[in-house]
């Protein structure tokens, strides 16, 4: 038994292609309706995201497993398997392990140390234990990963650089007030862009976000999210007299903001700093505000700057991160094979028992003279030398590496011992 992964993903297949598996997997039912049409698999795990569809499973034969799926999908998708095949890869024992360690820690993703892959692998867990897909491999391997993903995030720092422009344009403006808590926000524009600015900015404590659109229904589904304020672009001018902090990334065609409507009202704001981030293309903010007094402004350029240093700083971090995937994949292998061999373990223990115990009682009439106490000292002995046979025969299965010479050290001590995995000689 050993573990399989297939799939494809951003790298490997457009998002057409990802959406059609995704959809066919999603309708196939609970996973362990798709086990019981498999049997060829034994436990398995969906895992669907936007960027991704794999499905981690343990199966007695791989190839076998491997070929079940890309029969299924070829099947629910209409697609001839030749084709199919051009975007799907297969990972197998001590790959697949690794690659799932590796998805978990975001190693594998669009953007290198982002959080979400985590979360979206744990929901898969969690469907999968409750149809009862997984078992004591996966069970075990997946908290292995959930571990790993962990340790990399605590003793490295992937996840510790801005590397979307959002992120980075919050980033940045912690680095202006040192902390975001108890700010005042305005976001000019409700797109994507806004969206994930304002989560970010929620996650810091800020203590308002105020949301103007030109759309202002739109504007009020943003705010509503973040419990802020809903304005329509008319009344920018005026909120900016209360706002720290704004951010904004509209598709006008003209600039929205004039030096002069800024250099207005900082007499109003008795000259309280006002950080300005302008993330639209073309620009929202006239670029000469920075040249008021105590006015602050970046634009996209600025903030691309620092998202392609934090990227090659998450690479360089990436390197320590493998490191880490390695340790723990060597770890869980060690397991693995340990799970395997011990059936044999037990099986030699036994056998060894019983002709200790049959030369015993073959040899009673001998031990009759005995004291109960030169009796025991036999009953000792007899065991110490148990135990010193079967050490090394012992020592040598559980340092077995590769599922492969696992399996056939495995045979090797069944056939030399003549036993069997239900503890019987053969």
């Amino acid at each position: 038994m050993d573990i399989g992964l297939i799939g494809l993903n951003h790298k490997t297949a457009p998002v057409e292609l990802r959406e059609q598996l995704s959809a066919a997997c999603t309708q196939a039912g609970p996973v362990v309706d798709v086990l019981k049409a498999l049997p060829a698999v034994q436990e398995a795990l969906f895992i669907t995201t936007c960027n991704r569809v794999e499905i981690l499973f343990t199966a007695p034969s791989l190839e076998a497993a491997f070929a079940a799926f890309l029969e299924t999908w070829s099947r629910d998708l209409q697609r001839a398997p030749e084709e199919l095949q051009r975007s799907i890869y297969t990972y197998r024992a001590d790959e697949a392990i690794r690659h799932l360690f590796r998805v978990a820690a975001s190693l594998d993703s669009l953007v290198v140390g982002e959080p979400q892959i985590l979360g979206q692998i744990k929901e898969a867990y969690r469907e999968a234990s409750k149809s009862h897909a997984t078992g004591i491999i996966l069970n075990r391997l997946l908290h292995r990963a959930f571990s790993t993903a962990k340790r990399i995030r605590t003793e490295t720092g992937i996840a510790g650089h801005a590397v979307s422009i959002s992120f980075a344009a919050v980033e940045l403006a912690k680095k202006i007030f040192q902390e975001l808590a108890g700010k005042k926000v305005l976001l000019i524009g409700a797109g994507e862009m806004a969206e994930l600015a304002a989560e970010h900015l929620w996650n810091n404590k800020v203590a308002e976000i105020v949301v103007a659109n030109r759309t202002l229904e739109r504007a009020q589904e943003l705010a509503h999210r973040w419990r802020g304020r809903a304005l329509s672009l008319e009344e920018v001018p005026v909120a900016l007299i209360q706002t720290d902090i704004v951010i904004s990334s509209t598709g006008a065609p003209d600039i929205l903001i004039q030096q002069s409507q800024v250099r207005a009202i900082m007499k109003q704001r008795r000259q309280r700093p006002l950080f300005f981030i302008d993330i639209a293309v073309p620009r929202d903010i006239d670029p000469r505000v920075n040249d008021v007094d105590n006015v602050y402004l970046y634009d996209i350029d600025d903030l691309q700057g620092v998202v392609s240093q934090n990227m090659a700083a998450r690479k360089n971090e990436a390197l320590e991160a493998e490191r880490i995937v390695e340790e723990e994949a060597i770890k869980f292998r060690a397991w693995l094979n340990g799970l395997e061999v011990v059936p044999t373990i037990v099986a030699l223990r036994q056998k060894m028992e019983e002709i200790r115990l049959g030369e015993l009682k073959r040899g009673a009439s001998a031990l009759q003279e005995l004291t109960p106490e030169q009796l025991k000292a036999v009953e000792l002995i007899s065991q110490s030398m148990v135990n010193k046979i079967i050490h090394d025969p012992i020592t040598f299965l559980k340092r077995s590496g590769n599922p492969q010479q696992v399996s056939e050290q495995v045979d090797l001590a069944q056939k030399f011992f003549n036993l069997n995995t239900n503890g019987q000689s053969g």
